[in-house]
């Protein structure tokens, strides 16, 4: 089977959204390593290697909003499609106390491969699709452990990321703030965004509205609970996007 690096879903449909999941998948392709990074599944299982729950959430969340989905068919530790090309976090070496054996001695020959076989690719289709129409609205879904090793426990269920472009990403903390059932982290459990990185490079540097969405991945483990997050947060967004009146 040909290996891809990248999957887009329902291009056909007419919403104004576009939502992309960088870290959706912890395929290791077969040029890589021949197919490993020299760890066992069940490291491969965890969110070091991809965003657990993501994918099928932002699958969901683009159904719901008769919008197009982009998701990446390559492990996070193959090579980091949210992070700029100079970023020195791109082909991580050691992850949440895992030493990656297959980056240990990765130089810049194999940068360039992974570069050009997937990273690449993936950006040059997402940039595609952004610009399929002048009125595109980013949506990047992730999620994250509820706990690093060695560190307490993360209380949110979910998280907004944004840096200095707010308009959108204001009226849905607002909305969701407005639960009291949700603990919701602004620019946690992450800041803001990195230099470089795809809703920088793909939504800032085009003026165009974006969100992050964090989802704690204990939430999202099976294809129910995703779909219900999708449904839950598609009128938010929806409400929130009416309301800025981009």
């Amino acid at each position: 089977m040909t290996y891809h690096p990248f999957h887009v879903i329902g291009e056909e449909r007419p919403g104004r959204w576009l939502v992309t999941c960088d870290h959706a998948a912890n395929t290791v392709p077969p040029f890589v390593n021949d197919g490993s990074l020299g760890l066992p599944d069940d490291e491969m299982a965890r969110h070091i290697a991809y965003d657990i729950g993501a994918a099928g959430v932002a699958l969901a969340l683009a159904e719901t909003l008769e919008s197009p989905a982009i998701v990446s068919n390559f492990s996070r530790l193959v090579i980091d499609p949210n992070r700029g090309e100079d970023d020195p976090t791109l082909l991580m070496k050691l992850y949440d106390g895992t030493i990656i054996p297959g980056n240990r001695h990765a130089g810049p020959a194999d940068l360039r491969q992974r570069l050009d076989g997937c990273y690449r690719p993936y950006h040059s289709a997402l940039a595609e699709l952004a610009a399929r129409r002048d009125d595109t609205v980013i949506v990047s879904v992730h999620s994250f452990t509820p706990r690093l090793r060695g560190r307490p426990p993360r209380p949110w269920q979910i998280g907004i990321l944004h840096a200095a472009d707010t308009r959108l990403a204001r009226p849905v903390i607002e909305r969701l703030r407005a639960r009291p059932d949700l603990c919701v982290g602004e620019n946690q459990p992450y800041g803001g965004h990195l230099p470089g990185d795809a809703i920088a490079r793909h939504a800032i540097a085009h003026q165009r509205p974006n969100i992050l969405v964090e989802l704690r991945n204990d939430l999202i483990d099976d294809e129910a609970q995703q779909t219900a997050w999708a449904r839950f947060l598609a009128p938010i967004l929806q409400q929130a996007l009416a309301q800025t009146g981009l």
